[in-house]
């Protein structure tokens, strides 16, 4: 009798095991995040202050997100940023990790991959902060807009890259 209760609680523990680790099926990445594959040079500022960055882009966790690996050039700022695309939803849902440490890579942002862009929005405790990247095709270069939200609901500019290809 204790073999076959073994047994069966063997043969429920595996099959519940096999079952959770089904593979969901990821859905195709837009064409607009399929553009930010390569190596890239980033120029611009941060805040007035001009700045460098190199910066790889392509597919990961078996195409899942979009991997974005930023170094500056000049100083030890790095960051590891993953967008999403859930076809679900139609939407992008981001994770902005960084040299900045772990308080700073929360909360996730969101927002969508249309047409030639990606904007997603980080909803910080001392308020939004919204990124626009646009891709123009024409000249495979990217223009990377960073801005911070104000009381007054407007938009200040946080940091600005023109990005090509290296």
């Amino acid at each position: 009798m204790r073999f076959v209760v073994i047994v069966s609680f063997l043969v429920f523990f595996l099959s519940g095991n096999l079952h959770a680790q089904e593979q969901p099926k990821i859905p195709e990445r837009p064409a607009v995040l399929k553009a930010l594959d390569g190596n890239w040079v980033m120029t611009g500022d941060i805040r007035g202050k001009l700045v460098t960055h190199k910066m790889v882009a392509g597919p990961t966790l078996q195409g899942a997100f979009t991997e974005i690996y930023i170094k500056d050039v000049e100083t030890t700022y790095e960051a590891r940023v993953l967008i999403g695309y859930d076809a679900e939803s139609d939407s992008v849902i981001v994770h902005w990790i960084d040299s900045f440490g772990a308080k700073h890579s929360i909360p996730h942002g969101t927002g969508s991959a249309a047409g030639n862009s990606i904007q997603f929005t980080f909803l910080y405790g001392s308020g939004p902060f919204r990124d626009t990247f646009t891709y123009d095709s024409d000249t495979n270069t990217w223009l990377f807009v960073l801005e911070a939200s104000q009381p007054d609901g407007t938009w200040k500019h946080f940091a600005r890259y023109n990005v090509r290809p290296q």
